[in-house]
């Protein structure tokens, strides 16, 4: 075998022993790092389902494209047409006597319809667009609102625009937390990696002594590290995962009370190896530093 490989190997199974060794104190850190991960990553989850209900929700980021009542079978095809261009748009018709059909189904407007002498209302198109960036919305509002024989174009540009800026605030919220939690999985492995040194002082002196390199010397402690927080990357995935679970009947029973449903989607296999990635970095990170101060004690 490649004696690199080999090496790397023999530390890998060293900061396993070196885990298994201590299995309470190893649960504590695992413990500490898990719940440090897992209040950002909750929130990402949070926020993306968040997403997912804005999107869902009936008419919040639809268009209404109206026609001019007089409008011919000739026009309303041609801005079906144009509709159409719209790759990326969901179109639905809605005729015009259908929607009447839909008004006589209303209790209070069942006896103003029908002293109605004609059908007042036009045709019209629902616009179910697949970028909803509040920029993108209005942009193509006011496109729509220029062809010819539209009478009116629908959007609640505000309701959108300020649903996206909470959204973005609850962004910057994230990521602030991230960063915040991510410091203090640094600086756990960092005082774990530490304590761990001071105690193999002795070793590590007898090492340098027949001739170790300090890459020798450092590798295992840094598997330590990296398999740490990936542990508790893993263990972070399963508190969301449990905790959206518990949510996920209640927050149905909600959503049911107000005609509508939906479920909350858990992180995917890739964002909960992306997690394991994160604490894996933070973890070598914070034995990195641990590990290069603590070594200059021995100078």
């Amino acid at each position: 075998m490649n004696p690199w490989l080999s090496q790397h190997r023999a530390a890998l199974g060293l900061a396993l022993r070196r885990l298994w060794a201590t299995p309470f104190n190893t649960l504590l850190s695992l413990l500490a790092i898990g719940i440090a991960l897992t209040l950002p990553a909750f929130g990402y989850v949070a926020l993306d389902n968040l997403r997912e209900l804005g999107r869902s929700a009936s008419g919040v980021q639809q268009i209404s494209l109206f026609m001019e009542v007089g409008a011919t079978k000739a026009e309303v095809a041609a801005i079906e047409n144009r509709l159409q261009a719209l790759s990326t748009a969901k179109i639905t018709f809605v005729p015009r006597d259908e929607a009447l059909k839909r008004l006589k189904k209303s209790e209070e407007m069942t006896e103003i319809v029908a002293s109605l002498p004609r059908n007042p209302l036009p045709d019209a198109f629902i616009v179910d667009p697949a970028d909803t960036a509040p920029a993108t919305l209005e942009a193509l509002r006011q496109e729509m609102a220029g062809w010819p024989k539209v009478a009116h174009v629908q959007l609640d540009s505000a309701w959108v625009k300020r649903f996206d800026a909470f959204l973005r605030l609850g962004k910057l919220a994230v990521l602030m937390l991230a960063g915040l939690f991510g410091a203090g999985l640094v600086a756990v492995t960092f005082n774990t990696i530490r304590l761990q040194v001071m105690a193999q002082a002795a070793e590590i002196e007898v090492a340098r002594m027949i001739g170790a390199t300090d890459a020798f010397i450092r590798r295992p402690f840094y598997y330590f590290g990296a398999l740490q927080g990936a542990l508790g990357g893993l263990l972070a995935a399963l508190l969301v995962l449990g905790a959206l679970h518990l949510l996920a009947t209640p927050i149905g029973e909600l959503a049911a009370l107000y005609g509508g449903s939906f479920t909350l989607h858990a992180p995917e296999g890739s964002e909960v190896m992306l997690l394991a990635s994160l604490g894996a970095l933070l973890g070598w990170l914070g034995a990195q530093l641990s590990v290069s101060l603590s070594l200059r004690s021995f100078d």
